[in-house]
């Protein structure tokens, strides 16, 4: 994470989430894609109308999380900019949405959450998630003040057990056949980190930023 700039990363910028046409769209998009939807969500795969993700995903996305950002690749011209708090709209590409989950009433003492990502097909497998990862990382221990923060993954989305685990997340636990997909029961599997595990990252993120898928 930029010290100078909060809301920076290497490749990467984030921003607030907007009641706009355009961030609605693209929250649209994320949510139409039946594969992504597939690996990121537990609830019935069927075809999603603009309402059920406008009244439903991101109306709880605003609603329960901690933190909720637009994942954003800038162009040349938005990096060679430092100091601003983010690229000119024009500068900017939507590539995905990161957020950390908001703690239930009367549990906020107990400092943790858990992180949901979703990065448009286009972009995916070329280091963003890990890159947007460390950063929301990064800022739960940094900024908010988390003991722990935990990201679940189903076991047949292998790519993603997998990124978790390079980022030194640890393998908590396994829910047997928790979920039903494609005709299968399938593991739903978790990982977390706690902030002293993340001070011990920090080197090994620098030296692989942006590698990774």
């Amino acid at each position: 994470m930029s010290t100078f700039n909060p809301f920076r990363s290497k490749r990467l910028a984030y921003r607030a989430i907007e009641d706009t046409p355009e961030d609605e769209d693209f929250i649209h998009s994320i949510q139409s894609d039946p594969l992504s939807y597939a690996t990121s969500n537990s609830t019935l795969l069927k075809p999603q109308t603009r309402s059920d993700t406008l009244n439903g995903y991101k109306k709880n996305l605003v609603k329960d999380t901690l933190l909720a950002v637009i994942i954003l690749l800038p162009t040349q011209n938005a990096h060679d900019q430092p100091g601003t708090a983010g690229p000119p709209q024009e500068m900017w590409t939507s590539i995905g949405i990161i957020a950390l989950k908001k703690s239930e009433p009367g549990h906020g003492h107990h400092r943790k959450s858990s992180i949901s990502i979703d990065i448009a097909k286009p972009y995916q497998n070329q280091g963003y998630g890990s890159e947007a990862i460390q950063w929301a990382v990064d800022w739960g221990f940094r900024k908010a003040g988390l003991h722990r923060i935990a990201v679940e993954a189903f076991s047949y989305n292998q790519g993603a057990t997998r990124l978790y685990e390079r980022l030194g997340f640890t393998f908590e636990g396994r829910q047997r056949e928790a979920i039903w997909y494609d005709g299968d029961w399938h593991d739903l599997l978790t990982f977390g980190m706690l902030d002293r595990e993340w001070k011990g990252q920090q080197q090994t993120w620098k030296s692989t930023e942006g590698s990774s898928k």
